[in-house]
């Protein structure tokens, strides 16, 4: 099994046993290509992003993340949505089964430059057109749809 599996509207998904509060980021360079990192644990594109640790707001966790994951310094400017589904479950090698709960913010690079980290293979900035042909998960695809719709008001979901 990989270290992670991802759930959507699977019926045979196994029941969660823990909720963690997370964020990402939705990060753009000035083409319009999103930045993606492959994560190492499903092989799947993503956007950067993490748990909350004890101290933090989850802006300050999501500008963690991203720098850890992508060597990228960002500043948050918005917020794409929040999402909370039951119905993506995240199931971890360790026996945790996670409900989702993530809130991705937009953000604008401010420094750094990108390198590879443990969690990933690969990290770039990709055009949404290539997106379509790479392995992203259903709900990152929902929030690239969501960007995409340039939407007045954040999701709320």
């Amino acid at each position: 099994m990989a270290k992670r599996r991802d759930y959507y509207r699977d019926p045979n998904a196994p029941r969660a046993n823990s909720l963690v509060p997370g964020g990402s980021a939705l990060v753009t360079d000035n083409r319009g290509a999103i930045l993606m990192q492959r994560r190492s644990d499903s092989g799947n594109w993503s956007f950067p992003g993490g748990v909350m640790d004890i101290g933090e707001t989850l802006e300050q966790c999501v500008i963690r993340e991203t720098k850890e994951e992508t060597g990228l310094d960002i500043e948050i400017t918005g917020l794409l949505g929040i999402y909370t589904d039951p119905e993506h479950i995240i199931e971890y090698a360790d026996g945790e089964i996670r409900q989702q709960f993530n809130i991705t913010f937009y953000g604008r690079v401010c420094g750094g430059r990108i390198e590879v980290s443990s969690e990933s293979t690969e990290v770039r900035f990709i055009q949404p057109a290539e997106l379509e042909e790479l392995p992203v998960h259903d709900t990152v695809r929902l929030r690239l749809s969501h960007h995409a719709e340039a939407r007045a008001q954040p999701y709320l979901g």
